[in-house]
């Protein structure tokens, strides 16, 4: 793994480690991502896919509760 410093659009085949700071605008695809700050989500149309349907008693993951969104309390 290689550490550089640059400008301009960036494309990793093999994905991102550590932070990455700034706007991210175009497509992000990501089996994980975590955030600190504002998220913003542009579009006509945000999906989760996957979404337990049961509470997984971790306090803040959202949950499908009889296609009810909701959010666990840990």
């Amino acid at each position: 793994m290689a550490n550089t410093t640059f400008t301009g659009p960036v494309i990793s085949t093999n994905g991102f480690v550590g932070a990455v700071t700034g706007d991210v605008t175009g497509a992000v695809a990501a089996t994980t991502l975590t955030t600190t700050g504002t998220v913003t989500l542009n579009g006509t149309a945000i999906i989760v896919s996957d979404l337990p349907t049961s509470d997984p008693s971790v306090a803040g993951q959202i949950y499908s509760d009889s296609n009810v969104l909701t959010v666990s309390a840990g």
